[in-house]
């Protein structure tokens, strides 16, 4: 009788098997699944460790400006490794650049923050604020950086961009952190949640639209234009899109029928000829 044990042990495990199947609807991979954790615990864990790091510089004149802006969007992460300034009474992460004095006018430099975090919906992103010096380390203009959304192809062109025109002779110098403003902004993000049908789905509305906070840490890419950013920068979504009346009523009042405007010019020829016909004997 013992060769019937494999038999009656598989019958066991297909039996267990099937119940599980049964039981367990949708199998999520890991990457996938929310954090156990709240989801703004990792933003407000960075904001702590920011007020809480030591200003090294608080006036424009205090920073170092060796390293030469690159010919080409470089990464640079910002974190607690990384020296803090104290600029308009805001603690920020940042950069500093000498920029290039051979370069035409004008000329653009490229931006692009990664989300921070695994999971897209407790992300959060490093959003730019940039300040153009002369060489007496005077200010000559400032910009908070507006992000847009791009989802590209890889990884280059994927993430939240954006870009400065250089138009003076008399800048030298960047300088790269976040402002208070920024600091407490959302950037528009849009994610398409059909693909995915569990609790899973980052948690989204029905349009696959949400807003991405900022936060005060993150990846940041910089450096001249290049084309591969261009085309990113220019085709970024930066906002939700009006709605519209739909593609058919857009395409009959840019292209109108052929036989609309043929209706246009038969009406009159008609009613010529009927009245030629009730003029005859």
């Amino acid at each position: 009788m013992s060769y019937r044990l494999p038999a009656i042990v598989a019958a066991l495990i297909g039996a267990v098997l099937l119940g599980g199947c049964q039981t367990a609807k949708v199998l999520i991979p890991p990457n996938l699944r929310p954090p156990a954790e709240d989801d703004g615990a990792a933003l407000k864990l960075a904001r702590q460790r920011l007020q809480q790091a030591t200003p090294c510089c608080s006036s424009f004149a205090d920073f170092s400006y060796q390293t030469m802006l690159p010919w080409q969007p470089q990464k640079f992460t910002l974190g607690s490794s990384s020296m803090v300034a104290n600029l308009d009474g805001t603690h920020s992460y940042f950069l500093a650049f000498r920029l290039p004095t051979h370069a035409k006018l004008p000329y653009r430099i490229a931006l692009k923050s990664e989300l921070t975090g695994r999971w897209l919906h407790a992300s959060y992103l490093f959003a730019p604020t940039v300040v153009l010096l002369d060489d007496g380390f005077q200010p000559i203009g400032s910009q908070n950086i507006g992000l847009c959304e791009h989802m590209g192809w890889s990884d280059e062109t994927t993430g939240a961009f954006g870009s400065l025109t250089i138009t003076s002779d008399k800048a030298r110098y960047l300088l790269v952190y976040s402002s208070a403003a920024q600091q407490a902004g959302k950037t528009y993000w849009e994610q398409s949640p059909a693909a995915f049908s569990t609790k899973a789905t980052l948690n989204m509305n029905s349009t696959g639209s949400f807003s991405v906070p900022h936060g005060p840490d993150g990846v940041l890419w910089i450096g001249m234009m290049n084309t591969t950013y261009a085309k990113a920068v220019d085709n970024a979504i930066c906002g939700k899109p009006a709605k519209g009346d739909g593609v058919l009523n857009t395409l009959r009042t840019s292209l109108p029928l052929p036989w609309s405007s043929a209706d246009k010019t038969a009406a009159p020829a008609t009613q010529k000829s009927g009245s030629a016909s009730s003029g005859s004997p």
